[in-house]
C-alpha cells in the first residue's frame, strides 16, 4: 500500500496565505487555510493508505483527525523540505500540499501497478501532487520551486530519471482570493467553502 503525505505549515496568522491579505485579514486567512487543510486531511483519511504522515511546520492542533504521524519539516527551501519529506517512506509514496481543499479521495488513490511515478500539475504552473514508487529524494533536491515552470521541470526530471509518470488532473492552489472562490465553488460542501463564505457575507466582500 502507499504511503500518503501531507506537506503543511501550522495554520496562524500572518504565516500562511499572506497573499489572501488583502482582502482578508490576516486571522480570516488563516482561518481559511486551517480549513483548507483540515479538508486535505480528511480526504487524506478516506483513501487506504499503508501510513498517513503529516510532514509539518509548526505543531499540530485539533484540526488533525486521528491515524496521522507527525513529523517536523527540515530546514531549507522547498525543495529540500519535499525530499525529505520522501526520505521517511521506504515504499510507494504520494505527497500532497495543503492547497488544494477540493482534493477528493478518489483522486488519491493510486496504483503504481503500471507506473513509476504520479504527477499532478497545478494550474499555476506548479504541481499539487507528487508520487513516486521508490522514493528517491534525488528526483526533487534541486528543482526550481514557486516559478511558473516548476511543474514542467520536476515532471522533466521524472522522465528523464526513465519513470513512467502517470498524469493526475489539473488543479488550481488556493493562493488569492479569485483562487479561493473558484476552488470553493468545485467543493461547496467542504469546510473550506463555508469559512469563505462566512468571512465573504459577514465583509460584504465579493
Amino acid at each position: 500500500m502507499t504511503t500518503l503525505l501531507v506537506i503543511a505549515k501550522e495554520p496562524l496568522p500572518g504565516r500562511v496565505k499572506t497573499r489572501l491579505t488583502p482582502p482578508f485579514t490576516p486571522v480570516e486567512a488563516a482561518r481559511l487555510a486551517e480549513a483548507a487543510l483540515a479538508d486535505t486531511l480528511r480526504a487524506v483519511a478516506a483513501v487506504p493508505a499503508a501510513r498517513r504522515v503529516l510532514v509539518l511546520d509548526g505543531s499540530p492542533g485539533d484540526w488533525l483527525p486521528p491515524g496521522f504521524e507527525v513529523v517536523p519539516q527540515c530546514a531549507g527551501g522547498l525543495d529540500e523540505r519535499l525530499a525529505d519529506a520522501f526520505s521517511h517512506c521506504s515504499g510507494p509514496a504520494l505527497l500532497i500540499g495543503m492547497d488544494t481543499p477540493q482534493v477528493t479521495p478518489g483522486l488519491l488513490t493510486v496504483d503504481f501497478a503500471d507506473c513509476d511515478a504520479y504527477w499532478g500539475p497545478a494550474e499555476d504552473g506548479g504541481f499539487w501532487a507528487l508520487g513516486l514508487a521508490e522514493p528517491d529524494p534525488a528526483l526533487v533536491r534541486g528543482v526550481p520551486m514557486s516559478t511558473p515552470v516548476t511543474g514542467a521541470v520536476q515532471r522533466d526530471r521524472l522522465v528523464r530519471a526513465g519513470l513512467r509518470v502517470r498524469d493526475l488532473p489539473r488543479l488550481r492552489d488556493v493562493d488569492t482570493a479569485a483562487d479561493a472562490h473558484a476552488v470553493a465553488a468545485l467543493a461547496p460542501g467542504s469546510r473550506f467553502a463555508g469559512c469563505l463564505a462566512r468571512y465573504t457575507t459577514a465583509a460584504g466582500r465579493r
